[in-house]
């Protein structure tokens, strides 16, 4: 039986950039499958076709339903822009990112995002085969997970790592007692209000940068690492909707204070 897409599995994103086997598609359809977990997308696949190549279905084993009602996205930004928090997969921290947690603990804040608010959605994303997430993806996740292993082999197949992530998830939604959500409370590093969605977030950055620009405080030739501060800043304290209100109102009333608003 699926998940209702208010509890807590049908809340929660598989997020696959840019796979280039097919076989790994349906593996990993596979691994969130038996886990419980019905919600996988598919960001830039080089094989448009890639959800029902006969590899992928191959190899999802039963998990046809998984790969029929999976999402197939052209930019990470777009896969997020319904979700509240993002946790990206990474084998290492990486500059200006949030410091990587390890599984237990990140899934759990997952399921405390969960807990906090009915209207929560969250996402675990994971990179390419080759060279997993770049800087650029990462900064676009609240949250950096790393799975352990040894210091001089941590190289798991992208199907393996989502098998990993997804029976950890599944282990903390179970060991939180989420049967429903009907009576959410505040879970601790939650926001205020409703939590913003990635494309309201997004949208934020953005302004945020305009204005920047605007005042002469960002160069737009020599922008250094300003905005990925930036990010890593607002990753770390978190940002509800009302919250992204009142950071575009301050941003638009720079602009409307120098004129950008006129031209």
């Amino acid at each position: 039986m699926n998940p209702r897409p208010d509890a807590p599995a049908g809340r929660v994103d598989f997020i696959l950039v840019e796979p280039t086997h097919p076989g790994n598609v349906g593996a990993a359809a596979r691994a969130i499958r038996v886990m419980g977990f019905r919600r996988l997308v598919v960001v830039a696949p080089p094989d448009p076709a890639v959800l029902s190549h006969p590899q992928a279905i191959a190899l999802a084993s039963g998990a046809d339903d998984v790969l029929a009602a999976a999402r197939r996205c052209d930019s990470l930004e777009a896969a997020l822009a319904d979700v509240t928090l993002a946790l990206g997969l990474s084998a290492s921290g990486r500059e200006f990112g949030p410091p990587p947690l390890p599984p237990r603990e990140a899934c759990t804040e997952l399921v405390a995002e969960l807990a906090a608010n009915a209207g929560a959605r969250v996402a675990l994303v994971f990179g390419t085969e080759r060279t997993g997430l770049s800087i650029a993806q990462l900064q676009l996740c609240q949250r950096l997970c790393a799975i352990p292993g040894a210091d001089d082999y941590r190289s798991l197949n992208l199907a393996q790592a989502v098998q990993v992530m997804a029976f950890v998830m599944g282990e903390a939604i179970g060991a939180s007692g989420l049967g429903s959500l009907s009576a959410p409370g505040r879970a601790p590093g939650t926001p205020e209000g409703e939590p913003a969605t990635g494309a309201q977030v997004e949208a934020m950055f953005d302004h945020l940068e305009r204005a920047l620009v605007g005042i002469d405080f960002l160069d737009p030739s020599h922008p250094k690492k300003l905005m990925p501060r930036l990010r890593r800043l607002f990753a770390r304290t978190r940002l509800s909707t009302e919250e992204v209100d009142l950071l575009r109102g301050i941003c638009t009333k720079i602009e409307r204070a120098i004129g950008e608003d006129d031209k």
